[in-house]
């Protein structure tokens, strides 16, 4: 058991809620003025953390924080460790059927390549055949408009492998796909170049807290922002009063421009990936 300082976990604990403060204050200032935004509030309103949990830092399962830890004390998972406040086995142990589910997820995905023939074409699937008001966003209107937007599914293969984003599609979409991805099948179809399965290595690092360390849960936050960007970017509708310019992906200059960035966030998360079936494995043993 590993015990830190007071002195050395607060000054942790500090540098980490400095680290994402700047995005969740951003956030917390939005909603209080009741005011929404299309890319960056998806990672607080889709995943289920909320900013307060982010920003409170834990040092992970082996590890104990020596001096004043009481606000640490009745806290999920806590109790009292050799030379202090840390998470206690029996906690661990109760996860291990989350332990072992993760596990299998995360290393079949690993053991894919990377397919990036895509082109974000599921946030389409997402509107096709709505009008401007039904869309999940409506507050923005679409690039090409519905009659246009629907031209660009219809004309393309669709291959959506991930359930959390297949589930949204519109029913006509749905018959479209040429998977049919389920919440029991995502281990055998689940792949690293999918940008929902990239964000989603957020969703498993902060399922995984407090056993974890939370410099582990902001690396994958930092990488599921980026990629939000870049799915928002190439999905229909037209955010360029917000800054962004589209990823036109109904274009073959488009195309290449998406695959590229995909490769690129495909890369990124290859060692988060690895370290949370690291940290799976940690914890089951």
């Amino acid at each position: 058991m590993e015990v830190l300082d007071e002195r050395t976990w607060q000054a942790r604990a500090a540098a980490h809620a400095a680290r994402v403060d700047g995005f969740v204050a951003s956030h917390l200032a939005r909603r209080g003025s009741q005011v929404t935004h299309p890319v960056h509030d998806f990672l607080f309103t889709y995943y289920s953390q909320r900013p307060a949990q982010l920003r409170r830092w834990h040092p992970g399962a082996g590890v104990s924080l020596g001096g004043d830890a009481s606000s640490y004390a009745g806290l999920k998972g806590y109790g009292a460790r050799s030379g202090g406040v840390g998470v206690g086995e029996a906690y661990v142990e109760q996860q291990r059927p989350l332990l072992e589910s993760l596990h299998a997820l995360l290393s079949a995905t690993a053991s894919r390549p990377p397919h990036t023939g895509c082109f974000g074409l599921h946030e389409w699937a997402m509107v096709y055949r709505h009008g401007e008001g039904e869309t999940r966003h409506a507050d923005w209107p679409l690039r090409l408009g519905p009659a246009g937007t629907d031209t660009v599914v219809e004309s393309h293969r669709i291959g959506c492998s991930h359930f959390d984003a297949y589930r949204f599609f519109t029913p006509p979409a749905r018959s479209l796909n040429l998977l049919a991805p389920t919440s029991g099948n995502r281990a055998d179809l689940e792949q690293p170049g999918c940008l929902h399965a990239g964000m989603d290595l957020y969703k498993h690092a902060f399922r995984l807290t407090p056993m974890i360390c939370s410099d582990v849960v902001a690396d994958c936050f930092d990488l599921a922002r980026d990629i939000r960007e870049l799915d928002m970017r190439a999905a229909p509708y037209d955010l360029s009063v917000l800054g962004y310019d589209p990823v036109r992906i109904e274009t073959p200059e488009g195309k290449q421009v998406y695959a590229t960035a995909q490769r690129g966030f495909a890369e990124r998360g290859a060692p988060l990936r690895a370290r949370l079936i690291q940290e799976c494995e940690r914890l089951l043993a």
